[in-house]
């Protein structure tokens, strides 16, 4: 029997990356899964390669109305939603003395309101349908500490955190285990932008910032989305019934808490 078997998970910004890693991981466990995402062309081809356990989910984590309808077509073709990752979220970088207001709202309505009505509207429907659920988090290591340049980032993977405190707390008594997931450095397309803004800012040419943070890591690299599979797993999974309210860190050594 596989760990996941008979179960629906919802996972927000699936269509590529760590998301789309996720996502491959619960069908081999045995899951069906919706891919929802922003781009639902590019989620519609992911969905397609992982066959009928599959759909891909039109979303914007800054509408409420596109979370609900997302949430509600997931309920339509599987009947329920046992899984939700709260993994969709933006980057960005500036000096605090040019941080952009702007910048600044976007940041936040991605990161922290698009998890947090994301993760409301599916406990709404887990409360409803009374049989529990897990609900796992993207925190980061910049939630656990400030780093220069990252003010925003840091602060709405920071909310993060303190989210998952608070719901797991709260939504427990439901039966619905909420936990969360903090990555260090994640090799894949989003790292492109990331070097840029330290390359703009440090004035490094590109890919130098790349290298150095991979020479960083205790482990001797950066990490791939695939290193995160495992723990996604297991805080969906049964084993993790007792778990409640925790942010784990899949960081290859970079920070202990």
């Amino acid at each position: 029997m596989k760990r996941l078997d008979g179960k629906t998970a919802l996972i927000t910004g699936a269509a590529r990356g760590i998301g789309l890693s996720f996502a491959q991981a619960y069908v081999r466990e045995g899951a069906r899964v919706a891919l929802a995402d922003i781009d639902l062309e590019r989620a519609a081809d992911a969905a397609g390669e992982l066959g009928d356990a599959a759909i891909p989910v039109e979303m914007d984590v800054t509408d409420q109305a596109s979370i609900d309808r997302a949430v509600a077509r997931t309920i339509h073709e599987f009947g329920h939603i046992d899984i939700l990752i709260n993994n969709a979220a933006v980057f960005t970088a500036a000096p605090v003395a040019e941080i952009d207001r702007d910048d600044y709202r976007r940041v936040f309505e991605i990161n922290v309101s698009g998890t947090l009505f994301t993760m409301q509207a599916v406990a709404r429907h887990m409360i409803e349908r009374g049989s529990g659920g897990k609900i796992i988090n993207m925190a980061s290591q910049a939630g656990r500490r400030g780093e220069p340049l990252v003010a925003v980032y840091c602060a709405s993977k920071a909310a993060i955190i303190s989210l998952t405190q608070s719901a797991g707390l709260e939504l427990i008594k439901h039966g619905i285990n909420v936990n969360a997931i903090s990555p260090g450095v994640v090799d894949g397309e989003h790292w492109d932008g990331v070097d840029a803004f330290f390359a703009r800012y440090e004035n490094k040419a590109p890919g130098q910032k790349k290298k150095e943070v991979g020479e960083a890591v205790p482990f001797g690299r950066m990490g791939v989305a695939g290193d995160l599979d495992g723990m996604a797993v297991f805080l969906a999974s049964a084993e993790a019934d007792y778990i409640v309210a925790q942010t784990y860190n899949v960081d290859g050594g970079q920070w202990m808490s």
